[in-house]
């Protein structure tokens, strides 16, 4: 096994630390915030020692390459993208607060998804239309790493799906941005210019991206150890369940208890090095 560390500032004596404690045979430096730390072992004291670093850090099996996966599967909001976008839009009418305490405890899994989602769209009934694209415009920001993370999965020859509880409007429009494969999420109903404060159709939940995922991978003939996915919340886990490495991205204590992998610290350029024990 090679230990990846990451972190936005990796200070040498840190690193010389770690590897110490994993007895790492070498350290290879694969850019100015990741570093490999080949032929390591898991220690007690690893994990806490990379916490109080502020640096992330994953054992991946030697031989691994990123061109062995063959899809790469991300929820939208607060992980290829910083905002909740129902969050954004209820700003447009003041009643954000309401709505993001909404979010949080749907994310937490403290909530039913189809719930949450059901009570915070009504609080939306009769915003209009033109909000969605003043989100789009003027919130939408891309997480740090996402685009140069989408290039790298991309030139390896992986497709990419894009999972989601938010909207059609969103995320069609990311598909053509940064040339997405498939994209899953919610349509809103619209009537005379007006959200209704429902979906048309059936909604997005856990349960559907799982399926949207199962339905691409066969699609594309392939198997659970070819597939990686990156998400944040509660309603990812049973996506992640279905892939071959899972990673929990900026994500509550719940969804990293049950990932491969979690990136606490550094952007989503740091996920392609733990898909990788070479430098292709």
């Amino acid at each position: 096994m090679h230990l990846v560390i990451q972190g936005n500032e990796i200070e040498t004596p840190d690193l010389k630390d770690i590897a110490k404690l994993s007895g790492a045979s070498a350290i290879e430096r694969l850019s100015d915030q990741a570093f490999r730390l080949r032929n390591a072992s898991p220690a007690a004291e690893l994990t806490a020692r990379c916490a109080d670093a502020k640096l992330d850090h994953g054992f991946v099996p030697e031989g691994r390459r990123l061109g062995d996966f063959r899809l790469l599967v991300m929820d939208m909001d607060s992980t290829l993208i910083t905002m909740e976008t129902i969050d954004e839009l209820a700003d447009m009418v003041n009643i954000k607060p309401q709505v993001a305490a909404i979010t949080e405890r749907a994310m937490r899994g403290e909530i039913e998804y189809d719930q949450s989602l059901r009570e915070r769209l009504a609080l939306l009934a009769g915003l209009d239309v033109s909000a969605l694209q003043r989100v789009y415009d003027e919130r939408l920001k891309f997480s740090p790493g996402a685009e140069s993370m989408l290039a790298k999965v991309r030139a390896a020859g992986i497709k990419t799906l894009l999972v989601s509880g938010g909207f059609t409007f969103m995320t069609d429009r990311l598909k053509d941005r940064v040339y997405l494969d498939y994209t899953h999420s919610n349509v809103l109903e619209i009537i005379d210019g007006k959200l209704t404060g429902r979906v048309s159709g059936g909604i997005v939940n856990a349960d559907a991206k799982r399926a949207e995922l199962q339905r691409v991978a066969g699609e594309l003939g392939i198997n659970k150890a070819q597939i990686a996915g990156v998400g944040d919340g509660a309603n990812d886990l049973k996506f992640m369940a279905e892939c071959g490495v899972s990673v929990a991205y900026r994500a509550k204590p719940v969804v990293r208890e049950q990932t491969t992998y979690a990136i606490n610290h550094s952007g989503l350029d740091a996920l392609p090095w733990l898909l990788s024990a070479e430098s292709d």
